[in-house]
């Protein structure tokens, strides 16, 4: 039956992660880390199906897999930067693998993209019990010419008499609500899949406890 699962994490300088090699793994394609010149190589049992995904103004090289990592590390200076934000999100087994394929690429669309965010989405088949797919979303919007944008801006304010500068972020990105917002599409979007295919099937966001059920969670 149709399962819920939809995780999320945060890549991050601090935690010694890096871009390059966590979309190398999730893509399956062989890609260079330019800063070191290290190629990152993981071959996959069942090769992934990959997308990227953009809004209208991103510069046209953020559709090259490799560029688009690599200038996300480039730009990115700080020892503890948040570099991209990963999910993983659960397929519905009852869809075919185009319905599930078409299903990821309208969610990604839909909620991400629209959003200002790039979307890198690999689907793993590599269990057909566990078809899922990896959507790695850069962290800052692009302006309207195609250029970074800026995460957070400076905004000057008076506390107690006195001036103080403080960061505001640009988008809601980090939200709390945004990551419910998320959460609860996936939830629509994968019954409206269910529905249109006739299955019977429906998934929920909200956990056992927020339904009123006393049962544990399977």
């Amino acid at each position: 039956m149709a399962i819920y699962h939809f995780s999320i994490q945060i890549l991050s300088r601090k935690k010694q992660q890096n871009t390059i090699a966590a979309a190398a793994y999730r893509s399956g394609e062989r890609l260079i880390d330019e800063r070191t010149n290290e190629p990152k190589d993981y071959k996959r049992k069942v090769e992934p199906i990959t997308h990227i995904l953009a809004p209208v103004h991103a510069p046209q090289w953020v559709y090259n897999r490799q560029q688009l990592w690599n200038e996300v590390e480039k730009k990115e200076k700080q020892w503890n930067a948040q570099l991209a934000r990963e999910m993983n999100i659960a397929l519905p087994k009852e869809l075919t693998h185009q319905e599930q394929e078409k299903l990821a690429i309208e969610f990604c669309e839909e909620v991400f993209v629209k959003d200002g965010m790039v979307a890198d989405l690999s689907i793993h088949r590599d269990d057909e019990e566990n078809p899922h797919f990896h959507v790695m979303l850069t962290m800052r919007p692009f302006q309207l010419d195609g250029t970074w944008g800026s995460k957070q801006v400076k905004v000057k304010e008076i506390v107690n008499g006195k001036q103080q500068v403080r960061g505001v972020h640009t988008t809601d990105w980090n939200t709390k609500e945004k990551l419910i917002y998320w959460r609860k599409q996936w939830a629509n979007y994968a019954n409206r899949a269910l529905e249109r295919n006739r299955c019977p099937e429906r998934i929920t966001h909200l956990s056992n406890t927020d339904r009123g059920l006393e049962t544990l969670p399977t």
